[in-house]
C-alpha cells in the first residue's frame, strides 16, 4: 500500500459556517444543510443563513466521553413527511445506552417520534453511532464494542457490530442472522459506512492505537475484532482493504464515495484521507485543519466538518467549521 502524499493545495476552500459545537453528521437536500452537534441540537444552514434548531428527546441526552446526539439521516420522504432518523446516547437508573429514533420536524423544532431500537450498548468509549440509509432502502447503524471488546463476536449483543433495520425499526426478513438486526460483527468501533455506485459497502473502523481499517463489508461476516486487527489473518474472519497499520493511527470516522474512490475523515489523522479503489493507493487531500470528523459528496463537491472542540483537539478561533471545496483530479 502506497505512503499518502502530500496534499492538494486548498485554495478553493470554503468555510460554510463556524462556531459550531462540537458537530457529527452531514446532512443535505437541495441547497439546504443539516448538521448534528453532540451536545443535542441539529444545526440548519442555508445560503448564509445559520439556525441552531433544539431537538426534544425522550431521553436525556449523555455528555459521557464521545457521547450525544451522533449520526443522523433525512427519510426519503423528508420533504412531504418532516421525518429523519437520529441514534443518540442516554443515561437513565439502568445503565448507559445509545438508541435509534425518529425525528420530525415542527417549525424549527424536532421532536422525538418514534422508538425503533433501544439499549444499544454504550460504555466509557466506543459508542459507534453513524446511520445511513443504504441503496436497499434500509437503515444502516455503527455500534462500536462499548469498551468490552469481546461483545463483538457475541451475535446477542447488538455492540462491535452494523446493524440493518426497515425503516420502520422492524428485522429485514433477508438480515443474515434469523430474527437480528446484525448485519456484521466483530467490530471494534465503526464510524463510517457509504456504498459505491455498484451497490458495494464500505465500513471505517478505528483500530486499538493503531491498526484503524477501511473495510468491505458483506453480510454475516466477521471482522475480527478482537481476535485480530490490521494486517493479520484467521480463517473465517475477513481482514480490511486499507490499514494504518501498527505505526500510525487515523481514527476513521465518516465516509463518501465518489469515482472509484473514498473519502474518509480522520480525527487523530487530522485528514480527509483519499483511498483509490483501483490502484488502492492512499493519500491526504487535505490537512491543516485539526480533527475531521464526517465528509459529504454531493455535485463534485465535498464537504466536511472539524471537530477540534471535541475534548481531543486544539480549538481555534471560530472552530468547528463545516468547509466544502471542489473535488478534482
Amino acid at each position: 500500500m502506497e505512503k499518502p502524499e502530500q496534499s492538494l493545495p486548498a485554495e478553493d476552500l470554503e468555510v460554510i459556517a463556524d462556531n459550531l459545537d462540537v458537530p457529527w453528521s452531514i446532512e443535505k437536500l437541495e441547497d439546504t444543510i443539516y448538521l448534528t452537534e453532540r451536545s443535542g441540537n441539529i444545526v440548519k444552514i442555508e445560503g448564509d443563513e445559520v439556525e441552531r434548531q433544539s431537538v426534544e428527546l425522550e431521553e436525556e441526552v449523555s455528555t459521557a466521553s464521545e457521547a450525544g446526539l451522533l449520526g443522523f439521516v433525512l427519510a426519503p420522504d423528508f420533504s412531504e413527511s418532516n421525518q429523519a432518523y437520529a441514534y443518540y446516547t442516554y443515561e437513565n437508573s439502568g445503565g448507559q445506552f445509545n438508541r435509534i429514533v425518529t425525528l420530525r420536524l415542527e417549525g424549527n423544532i424536532w421532536r422525538e417520534e418514534s422508538l425503533l431500537l433501544d439499549q444499544i450498548p454504550s460504555g466509557t468509549y466506543h459508542h459507534g453511532g453513524r446511520l445511513k440509509i443504504g441503496p436497499d432502502e434500509k437503515l444502516y447503524a455503527t455500534a462500536g464494542d462499548a469498551s468490552e471488546r469481546e461483545i463483538a463476536q457475541d451475535l446477542n449483543s447488538l455492540g462491535g457490530k452494523i446493524l440493518r433495520l426497515n425503516l420502520d425499526g422492524s428485522i429485514p426478513g433477508d438480515n443474515p442472522f434469523p430474527d437480528s438486526y446484525v448485519y456484521s460483527y466483530g467490530h471494534r468501533n465503526p464510524q463510517g459506512i457509504t456504498w459505491s455506485s455498484d451497490g458495494t459497502m464500505y465500513a471505517s473502523e478505528h483500530g486499538d492505537n493503531a491498526n484503524d481499517e477501511i473495510n468491505l463489508i458483506k453480510a454475516g461476516q466477521n471482522y475480527g475484532w478482537p481476535i485480530i486487527e490490521g494486517e493479520e489473518k484467521q480463517e473465517g474472519m475477513v481482514s480490511p482493504l486499507f490499514t494504518s497499520g501498527n505505526e500510525a493511527t487515523w481514527a476513521p470516522s465518516g465516509m463518501a464515495y465518489d469515482n472509484d474512490k473514498l473519502y474518509v475523515a480522520a480525527l487523530r489523522g487530522t485528514a480527509v484521507l483519499e483511498f483509490d479503489l483501483k490502484t488502492n493507493e492512499q493519500r491526504e487531500l487535505v490537512t491543516d485543519l485539526g480533527r475531521i470528523r464526517d465528509v459529504f459528496i454531493e455535485d463534485e463537491y465535498l464537504y466536511f466538518i472539524s471537530n477540534n472542540l471535541d475534548g481531543r483537539g486544539t480549538g481555534q478561533e471560530n472552530d468547528d467549521r463545516l468547509y466544502r471545496m471542489p473535488l478534482s483530479d
